[in-house]
C-alpha cells in the first residue's frame, strides 16, 4: 500500500532535475523550487516513486538524433518541428501513485499505483503512431517528485510482488519498442529471432517477449552475461566479438538453420553480418528475411549492398516507440506476471549525474535497467536497490 497524501499535503513546490540545453551532464541542473504541476482535464497528478533511465535520455541531451546531416546536433522532430525545448524534465518510464485528479477523472483513482505509457500520441488512433514523441522529451517527465499525466495512459498495476523500482524497470520505452519491433516484423511462434544488444533494456524485453509469443530468441552479447541471459529465456548467447566468424557461430547455435528475423539495436558494421545470418540458404527458409532496427549503438551508418536487400527480399522495419494497442497488451502481461523486471540498480534523483556517467561507462556486469528515485522516496523505493559507492554492484 502507498501512503497517499491528502490534497492538503501536496506541496506547492518540488525537486526535479532540469535539462537546460544540449550538452554534457552539466546541462542537468537539480532544483528544489519548481511548482508542482496541476492536473488538467483528463489528467492525474502522480507522485513519482521511480523512473527508469533510457539511453534516449542521453542521446536527446547530447542532440544525437540527426536525420539528414551526420554532424547535426538535434533532437528528433517527426512531426515537423522539434518538441524538445528547454528547460525540460526528462524521464519517460514513470512509476508512481495517483495523488490528485483533473476534471473528468474518477476521484476513485487516487491511491492507485501505476506505470505510464510514455508516448505523446498525436491522435486517438490505437494501431499506428506516425509522429512518435514522449514524456521527458516533448513534455516534462519523471525526473521529478510529481508529474501530471493523461489518466488513460497511466495504467494501474497493483501487483504486490513488484516493487515500484521493479515496475519502472518494465517501462514502456523499452518494452513497447521491443514489442513493436516484433509486431512490425510479424514474428511468429517457432521462428528463430536474433537479438542484438541483448543485455540492455530493449534486448532483455525482446528475449522475454519472444518466449511469450513462442519464438526462439538467440542473444548477441558478451560471454560473461550468458548465464543471466540464458536464465531470462535466451536459447543461446553468441559472443558479439570476433566479427569474421560471427555468422558461422550463429549457425552453430541454431544447428545450421537460418535466423528468421533480426532485432537490431546495434547498427554499424554488424548489420551486414546480421543480414548474412538470414540469407545464406534461401531454400531453407519458409518466410521472408526480416530486419527490425530500433537503435544504432554500434554506429549510425552501415554500408550495405542494396542488391543484397532486394534480391534476397529482405524486409526492413524502422521502429520507434509503438501503439496504444501494444502498450495495453504489455500492461496486461505485466499484471498477469508474464513479464519480469530486469533491474540493475537505483540512484537518487540528486545523483543523476553519477547515474549518467555510470550508464555510459558501465562494465561487463551490467544487465537490465537503472532507475532514478526522488530523494524524498529513496529510503522506501530506492535504497533496497542502491548501488555501492564503487558503482559496480547492487548493495543488497
Amino acid at each position: 500500500m502507498h501512503d497517499t497524501p491528502s490534497p492538503e499535503a501536496i506541496p506547492a513546490t518540488m525537486a526535479a532535475m532540469v535539462l537546460t540545453g544540449h550538452g554534457d551532464v552539466d546541462k542537468l541542473v537539480y532544483r528544489d523550487d519548481l511548482p508542482v504541476p496541476t492536473p488538467g482535464p483528463g489528467e492525474v497528478l502522480v507522485r513519482v516513486t521511480a523512473t527508469a533511465k533510457n539511453n534516449t535520455d542521453r542521446k536527446a541531451r547530447e542532440g544525437l538524433y540527426p536525420t539528414k546531416e551526420q554532424g547535426d546536433v538535434t533532437s528528433f522532430a517527426m512531426g515537423g518541428e522539434p518538441t524538445l525545448t528547454f528547460p525540460r524534465i526528462q524521464g519517460a518510464d514513470i512509476a508512481g501513485c495517483v495523488v490528485a485528479v483533473g476534471d473528468g477523472v474518477d476521484a476513485g483513482r487516487i491511491g492507485e499505483r501505476g506505470l505510464l505509457d510514455f508516448n505523446l500520441y498525436a491522435d486517438a488512433r490505437r494501431d499506428i503512431n506516425l509522429t512518435p514523441d514522449y514524456y521527458g522529451h516533448g513534455a516534462d517527465g519523471g525526473y521529478a517528485e510529481y508529474v501530471a499525466l493523461p489518466a488513460d495512459q497511466f495504467h494501474h498495476v497493483p501487483n504486490p510482488e513488484l516493487r515500484d523500482a521493479e515496475l519502472a524497470a518494465m517501462g514502456m520505452c523499452s518494452y513497447q519498442t521491443a514489442y513493436h519491433m516484433m509486431t512490425s516484423a510479424k514474428v511468429a511462434a517457432g521462428e528463430r529471432v536474433l537479438v542484438s544488444g541483448a543485455s540492455g533494456g530493449v534486448g532483455t524485453a525482446l528475449i522475454q517477449l519472444c518466449r511469450i509469443v513462442g519464438a526462439i530468441p538467440y542473444a548477441v552479447s558478451q560471454p560473461e552475461k550468458a548465464e543471466a541471459l540464458l536464465a531470462l529465456g535466451a536459447e543461446s548467447v553468441i559472443d558479439r566479438g570476433d566479427l569474421e566468424n560471427f555468422v558461422e557461430r550463429v549457425f552453430r547455435a541454431t544447428g545450421g538453420a537460418p535466423i528468421d528475423a533480426v532485432m537490431d539495436l546495434v547498427g554499424g558494421e554488424m548489420t551486414d553480418r546480421f543480414i548474412d545470418t538470414m540469407i545464406q540458404d534461401m531454400r531453407a527458409r519458409t518466410s521472408y528475411p526480416r530486419l527490425s532496427i530500433a537503435g544504432a549503438s554500434g554506429g549510425n551508418v552501415s554500408e550495405i549492398m542494396w542488391t543484397r536487400i532486394y534480391l534476397y527480399q529482405v524486409q526492413l522495419f524502422g521502429v520507434s516507440h509503438g501503439t496504444r494497442e501494444e502498450a495495453e497488451q504489455l500492461i496486461a502481461w505485466i499484471r498477469e506476471g508474464r513479464l519480469k523486471p530486469v533491474l540493475h540498480g537505483a540512484f537518487p534523483l540528486s545523483e543523476l549525474h553519477a547515474a549518467e556517467r555510470y550508464f555510459v561507462n558501465r562494465g561487463s556486469n551490467f544487465l537490465g535497467k537503472i532507475v532514478i528515485v526522488p530523494d524524498a522516496q529513496w529510503d522506501e523505493h530506492g535504497a533496497p536497490f542502491a548501488l555501492t559507492s564503487s558503482l559496480q554492484e547492487p548493495s543488497a
